[in-house]
């Protein structure tokens, strides 16, 4: 029985293991000797043709050169009809010049012995026609046909010639011959194909060696990606592929590139969520622990240690709470942007932040308009932003909270009357886990998990804006962000415009 593991394991040794470079490689001379080969063939089927049709061509012009001979009377220049057929083959084969790998022939049968009047080329010449053979040639009914002789094949055409009554002996008769030997003609054609492929073998062997090279430049960016992919390892991500060119292999290493990218920025993520985690839980866990330790029968000590107990949970979870929102920032999803009411916005805002504690609130600024953002995480951000002020600042402080809507940007502000940051801490107040070690005034920071600033400016960066701090020793600080109103292309191609004109309202 096959058990769940197994029915769901990957199958192995399925494919091939021979290297993309061969199989290449392999197709390419595969295709090119079919290629060659069917040229060979071509060329091989053609010119057997073209020479037999040269040899038909050559032997029906012999027999018609006969007949004309015949028809004029014998030798050249002399009139009247040959009292002897043997003179006439003679006077005919005295101006023959026949071709390579030619024969003609003048056949007698007297009294049942075949004589023969032969003229052939010199490479044909010693090639012996036996009574057999002629006889064969002489009694075919067709005229026509192909003789295996010593020499090799031979295709012959036959005429009849018919003596003069009286001039010959009773019975006899006469034929005349023109042959051909098929292996002779067929020489040059062999010699041919055998070139043809000699050279389609040399072609071949090229062709192997460039294609290998080829192959081995085409598949470089793959083998560099296999390279750097087996180079990767948990804690060292920083391998990347150089990109030559534009071509779909360039694309390959650009698209891997981005996904070392992607991968990198995800560990990196994980590694600062642990490490984040690992600092700051450390100290709760051994509050609590030195709590439960010590914790008496007593029960109003009781009581405290778990009062303590608890205070430290809560902080614990407000403190994973906000790890897990940074770590989540880094994701896609983290934002549903949106075409909202700048107004509409602030004036929700105002209305929150009055709840947070008992502060002078005053909304100072209203920004007209609309941008393309997520109203909720910008909400979160802005009463992030309150709570911090409210930390700094006592019950009767003035807290100012305004937005604006200017140049393509949408700016939220906050604004206390607290001691302000100190010059040292400006640069790394949103870091996390950042405290300030003194204020503008000199006095101590308050205390905190040091992740409220590094969430605002996670919510600013995910909307492509930017978080920042304006602060005077002594006069407050103002924290605010700053979001591009329109949305980006690449984001949201198929946006409208927003519906209103941007501006700005006071309030007093």
């Amino acid at each position: 029985m096959t058990t769940t593991a197994e029915s769901t394991a990957p199958e192995r040794g399925r494919g091939t293991r021979i290297p993309a470079r061969v199989q290449i490689m392999g197709w390419l001379v595969l295709v090119m000797t079919g290629a060659l080969a069917t040229v060979v063939l071509l060329v091989a089927e053609f010119e057997y043709s073209a020479v037999d049709d040269r040899v038909n061509r050559s032997l029906e012009q012999d027999i018609s050169e006969f007949r004309r001979v015949a028809g004029e009377g014998g030798e050249p220049g002399q009139a009247g009809t040959p009292t002897d057929p043997a003179l006439l083959f003679r006077a005919h084969l005295r101006g023959q010049y026949p071709d390579r790998a030619e024969i003609l022939l003048g056949v007698s049968d007297v009294a049942g012995r075949l004589g023969t009047v032969k003229q052939a080329d010199d490479s044909v010449g010693g090639i012996v026609l036996d009574d057999p053979a002629l006889r064969s040639i002489v009694d075919d009914p067709a005229g026509t046909g192909t003789l295996a002789t010593t020499g090799g094949d031979m295709r012959w055409l036959r005429i009849d010639v018919l003596p003069p009554p009286g001039g010959t002996p009773e019975g006899a008769r006469f034929w005349f011959v023109a042959g051909y030997f098929l292996d002779q003609a067929h020489t040059d054609v062999d010699a041919t194909v055998r070139t043809l492929v000699g050279i389609s073998a040399i072609a071949l062997v090229l062709a192997a060696g460039v294609s290998w090279l080829v192959a081995g430049q085409i598949l470089a960016p793959v083998r560099d990606v296999r390279r750097a992919a087996a180079e990767l390892t948990e804690h060292d991500l920083t391998t990347r592929i150089p990109v030559h060119g534009r071509d779909d292999l360039a694309a390959l290493a650009e698209q891997f590139n981005a996904m070392l990218d992607r991968l990198e920025s995800a560990f990196a993520t994980r590694r600062q969520f642990l490490d984040d985690a690992g600092h700051e839980l450390r100290t709760p866990i051994t509050i609590i622990r030195g709590n439960l330790e010590l914790m008496g029968d007593d029960p109003a000590e009781r009581a405290e240690v778990v009062r303590l107990c608890t205070d430290e949970l809560d902080r614990m979870a407000r403190i994973v709470g906000d790890l897990l929102l940074l770590a989540k920032a880094e994701q896609p999803d983290f934002l549903r942007p949106g075409w909202v009411s700048v107004p509409e916005l602030t004036s929700d805002i105002d209305a929150k932040v009055r709840a947070i504690a008992p502060r002078r609130w005053v909304l100072e600024r209203i920004g007209e308009g609309e941008a393309w953002l997520d109203d909720q995480r910008v909400t979160q951000a802005v009463l992030q932003l309150a709570q911090n002020a409210v930390a700094h600042t006592a019950d009767d402080a003035e807290i100012r909270v305004g937005s604006s809507v200017y140049h393509g940007s949408a700016s939220f502000w906050v604004t206390d009357t607290g001691p302000g940051v100190a010059a040292e801490d400006a640069p790394l107040i949103f870091e996390r886990f950042a405290r300030g070690s003194t204020t503008a005034d000199g006095s101590a920071g308050r205390g905190g998990a040091g992740l409220g600033l590094a969430i605002v400016k996670a919510i600013a960066e995910a909307h492509h804006g930017n978080a920042r701090v304006m602060s005077d020793p002594g006069q407050g600080a103002t924290f605010g962000i700053e979001l591009p109103a329109a949305p980006r292309h690449d984001t949201v191609p198929h946006e409208t415009a927003p519906r209103h004109e941007t501006g700005e309202t006071h309030r007093a």
